[in-house]
């Protein structure tokens, strides 16, 4: 592995860990709320602290299929005793009888322990003879019996404001009886690209036409994100009529996104409307694929410029807007997880970027991780994001690396797989 400051290197670029900083200390977060009822819940982040009033669990119950009966019935001179069976206990149909001494009673998981009774033997464990139950000892008393309140006790705080609403989250909502919660208001993102060179899918293409993909891959990153996207479709290289879709844009979203225009000496008006209809400053990131983004407000909107070469915008998307929805919507920013593994394919870089290679993670059959590169890695070869399950992260004066150097991956989240 080369690493090294190389004098290719470009130091006026902006490292894109301290981009973040910057980005995110520009944003705040929406106060914006509403009611919903729990199952519209899901992927929405909570907007105040939820206690439960409740104690978890409400009543004694057990854990086993067995029989429940009092610790100190049992035998002190012997390692099984004989009860005679009164009754029953079913989940949601617990045992109305008296407790007497020597006497046990059926009960199965989750049905209530009667009160006087204060242990449960699994089924396992013991023998019968019609309505002689004899016990195995258990070790303690108080075996295999959930005890009322051992989670949490009423008034307990369970969960708090910017929790992101996920099935573990709904289960514990209902849990405690919820059921409707006030969570953040869903974000507006209206996504427009530009370019008299973009065609819609299923056209037919003129010499020097393109699909334009990046709607659609950056409308799969925003299903992930649980906003109400606006779609505006392909704008054509019209001062006007681009001047128009921000100004729409900024009118009906809380953030506008753009592909494209975004490049030093790029031929077409975006740059210009922008410096006329907002407050916009064009970034010279150390970031490969990327390097050019823009940043700032139309009106009352975020606005973020994606560079135009559909790899580049997805990970600057990923790496950069990303970050800044979560804030708007409440959430805190976590660094992404990586880990080392051996690569298995020499990668070739200059120094000068940070790289985000695409890249194949695995387990060999001793238990090692590997990582080997998808192959081409140009900003414009969308199909590496497809067969990637991880980026291999390479430092910005980082050089050459060999085959069998041990390299950072960041194994791609729920956002990308």
């Amino acid at each position: 592995m080369v690493t090294t400051q190389d004098p290719c290197a470009q130091p006026a670029l902006l490292h894109p860990d301290e981009a973040i900083v910057q980005l995110l200390a520009q944003v705040q977060p929406t106060d914006d709320t509403e009611m919903v009822d729990l199952p519209n819940a899901i992927g929405r982040v909570l907007a105040e602290d939820l206690a439960s009033g409740i104690d978890l669990p409400p009543f004694d119950n057990s854990a086993m299929d067995g029989y429940a009966f009092k610790f100190s019935d049992l035998s002190q001179h012997s390692e099984k005793t004989t009860l005679t069976l009164v009754g029953s206990s079913f989940a949601g149909h617990p045992y109305q009888g008296p407790i007497k001494p020597n006497t046990c009673i059926r009960i199965m998981t989750g049905a209530p322990v009667p009160v006087g009774f204060d242990t449960v033997q699994m089924q396992e464990e013991t023998q019968t003879n019609g309505e002689a139950i004899t016990i195995n000892h258990p070790a303690k008393m108080g075996a295999n019996v959930r005890c009322c309140g051992e989670e949490l006790t009423a008034g307990t705080k369970v969960l708090y404001q910017g929790t992101l609403i996920r099935a573990a989250e709904m289960g514990v909502l209902a849990t405690i009886g919820i059921s409707q919660v006030r969570v953040k208001r869903r974000l507006k993102v209206a996504f427009f690209s530009t370019g008299d060179e973009l065609r819609p899918v299923g056209s037919e293409l003129a010499p020097g036409q393109i699909y334009d993909s990046n709607r659609y891959s950056i409308q799969g990153l925003m299903a992930k994100a649980n906003v109400d996207w606006i779609d505006l479709g392909v704008i054509e290289d019209d001062k006007e009529a681009i001047r128009a879709a921000f100004k729409d844009a900024a009118s009906c979203a809380d953030m506008v996104v753009t592909s494209g225009g975004v490049s030093v000496g790029d031929a077409d008006y975006t740059k210009q409307i922008l410096s006329e209809e907002g407050q916009i400053t064009f970034w010279k990131l150390a970031i490969k694929p990327g390097k050019p983004f823009a940043f700032g407000k139309i009106g009352k909107a975020v606005f973020c410029g994606l560079p135009g070469n559909p790899v580049s915008s997805m990970v600057t998307f990923y790496k950069l807007v990303w970050p800044i929805l979560n804030k708007m919507q409440g959430l805190p920013h976590i660094d992404a997880l990586t880990y080392q593994a051996k690569l298995t394919t020499p990668i070739r870089k200059q120094p000068g970027r940070v790289e985000y290679q695409r890249g194949i993670l695995s387990q060999n059959a001793q238990g090692e991780l590997e990582v080997a590169v998808t192959g081409g890695q140009g900003s414009g070869m969308l199909t590496s994001m497809s067969i990637a399950n991880c980026f291999i992260n390479l430092a910005q004066y980082q050089g050459d690396t060999e085959a069998g150097a041990m390299v950072s991956v960041e194994p791609f989240n729920s956002v990308l797989s």
